[in-house]
């Protein structure tokens, strides 16, 4: 069994330790954890039980994956001063939106097996959706060791062009604030017809979960559940029909569009 150290201990890195000791397969004997926050520190030891060390160096001589979930502009600055400690045998993640490849790599000076993450924040209620780019030092084996943590908090990928990044940003990165959106907008024409606040919320926020799991469990086009709903002459094609003229279906096209090309923009600065 692998021993998994995290530099960072946020949300994300939380969301993960925590999938993968419900998972069964690591033990809190597995997982280290370093941050610059004793208080985030002490909160994953008495939660958790796992390692905790404020010394990032520490983790990766512990460890033999390494995951990086610091922000953007302190992942340079952290691998500067662990790059001596990570041999050919260690595998480095970044789940650092907008750092690249060729950054992680200049960082670390030297070959070594390099993993982009684009996670999502459902990963804090073990339901997220993540997509990996690995570089060519790492085995097929190892490819489907990384991919395989990230499924304990929800579904996982692996891509062959790290370009690829961009779009997932764009789709499952922001998605989460466009359907939050979508939610408060279903909870606020509730309200307006006349429903209680917090009854038109749980009632929009459980349809977009229920519908949302029907989709995932059948494999089903969307449509189908659409069509399904939709009987003639009835109140949802009435709604359905208003969408389409306030162009429902472009806005969410135009939102993923441009959050990709801004991804891009952001992996151009950053060079």
């Amino acid at each position: 069994m692998e021993h998994i150290g995290f530099i960072g201990a946020g949300n994300m890195a939380e969301a993960l330790v925590k999938g993968l000791l419900s998972s069964g397969e690591y033990g809190k004997a597995d997982i280290s954890v370093s941050d610059i926050s004793k208080k985030r520190l002490k909160h994953m030891s008495t939660e958790y039980g796992v390692y905790t060390t404020e010394d990032n160096k520490e983790i990766v001589r512990r460890a033999d994956l390494i995951i990086l979930a610091v922000k953007p502009n302190h992942v340079t600055r952290v691998v500067d001063k662990i790059k001596t400690y990570i041999t050919k045998n260690k595998i480095l993640v970044s789940i650092a939106a907008g750092m690249s490849m060729s950054s992680l790599s200049k960082a670390v000076k030297k070959k070594a097996k390099i993993v982009r993450v684009m996670p999502n924040t459902p990963a804090l209620v073990l339901s997220g959706a993540s997509v990996l780019y690995c570089n060519e030092m790492l085995t097929e084996d190892d490819r489907e060791q990384v991919r395989k943590i990230f499924e304990h908090v929800g579904i996982a990928y692996l891509v062959d062009e790290e370009k690829m990044l961009d779009a997932v940003t764009g789709l499952s990165g922001s998605g989460p604030a466009f359907v939050s959106m979508f939610v408060e907008a279903l909870s606020d024409g509730g309200v307006k017809m006349g429903l209680p606040r917090q009854m038109a919320h749980a009632l929009a926020a459980q349809t977009v979960y229920g519908t949302a799991k029907m989709i995932i469990e059948s494999d089903a086009h969307p449509g189908e559940f659409k069509d399904k709903v939709t009987s003639p002459g009835g109140t949802t094609i009435e709604g359905i029909h208003q969408l389409e003229k306030t162009g429902f279906r472009s806005s969410a096209i135009s939102a993923v569009e441009a959050a990709t090309l801004r991804s891009k923009e952001l992996s151009k600065e950053e060079k």
